[in-house]
């Protein structure tokens, strides 16, 4: 079903996405109950990543303007590094890279870019700390 997988592959019951062949994941990817990923545009996955449950991830948007918001959308790739765990419940949208190392906490909704080896948690997510 996806693009590319990497050994151990582990993904909990209710997986949903929209194509499956834009997703690609590495090593050691462990996915939790109702994980869903809207990958309209490529989704990559380093090695070692874990996802909580309820976790999603959404590549795809639409205007914001009333008459244009269902004429169409557009979809951006979401990067998420090597070692990284996203907590249960979070989101991650459109654009965003999570750098290597890094942790969104539970119940996060990630709409900028996270730096490697930080902590980030809230709505929108914000730095906590360096680990």
């Amino acid at each position: 079903m996806f693009g590319s997988v990497g050994d151990n592959l582990s993904i909990e019951h209710n997986f949903h996405c929209d194509l499956g062949y834009n997703i690609h994941v590495g090593d050691n990817f462990y996915a939790g109950y109702n994980c869903t990923i809207l990958d309209m545009a490529e989704v990559r996955v380093g090695n070692n990543c874990m996802l909580g449950p309820n976790v999603a991830l959404y590549t795809a948007g639409h205007n914001i303007h009333p008459k244009e918001r269902n004429k169409s959308g557009y979809a951006i790739p979401i990067t998420i590094g090597n070692d990284v765990w996203i907590g249960g419940s979070c989101v991650i949208l459109a654009g965003v890279k999570v750098g290597d190392n890094s942790v969104v906490a539970a119940g996060s909704v990630v709409t900028k870019d996270v730096p490697a080896n930080t902590i980030v948690a809230g709505s929108p997510a914000k730095i906590i700390r360096n680990i």
